[in-house]
């Protein structure tokens, strides 16, 4: 009972957590594609070189701090929101998570190797990764019968709504 009451909390949280990988995987060639733009590819490699020179604790540091300073734009995103400038308010926030992941991807890539070192990240990694595994094989299935309903595919009710939809919609079109 209580694992059927918690069902949709799981559900929620790893809709949430693949939300996030889904932005970090889509980020990256984002990322990439600005730095071929503008010289951050050389900022690239000398971040490299310097990274190299670090010990992986020093390089943990190196990926934290980078982040940082999005903290401010957070927080002007929570103020416009307490004042009701909702568009806004969006759209700062969104910009902050686009931009937070966007720079930790591109940090991150630069110090992968070295922050694998340290026997505890590398099972926090392995850990996350199994978590992103277990939430997309958790979601699959859901995200399996929205694309059935909307297809219209299948029995019950929600396919023959769905067909209903469409035929309305159909009739509207052919209207105009």
């Amino acid at each position: 009972m209580l694992r059927r009451l918690f069902q949709p909390i799981w559900v929620l949280l790893a809709v949430i957590f693949l939300i996030e990988a889904w932005l970090w995987d889509h980020l990256e060639p984002i990322v990439a594609w600005v730095v071929a733009q503008i010289p951050l590819r050389d900022f690239k490699q000398w971040l490299a070189e310097r990274v190299d020179t670090l010990s992986p604790a020093m390089t943990l540091i190196v990926f934290i701090v980078p982040v940082i300073p999005l903290f401010p734009l957070k927080l002007v995103g929570l103020w416009l929101l307490t004042h009701e400038y909702w568009i806004s308010a969006i759209l700062t926030i969104i910009f902050a998570k686009f931009l937070g992941v966007g720079v930790t991807a591109f940090v991150f890539d630069v110090t992968r190797p070295k922050l694998l070192e340290m026997p505890w990240f590398e099972k926090l990694y392995e850990f996350v990764m199994a978590l992103r595994a277990k939430a997309t094989a958790l979601v699959e299935p859901i995200k399996q019968r929205i694309v059935e309903i909307l297809r219209g595919d299948g029995g019950g009710w929600t396919s023959r709504m769905m067909r209903l939809v469409l035929r309305f919609r159909k009739s509207v079109r052919e209207a105009r």
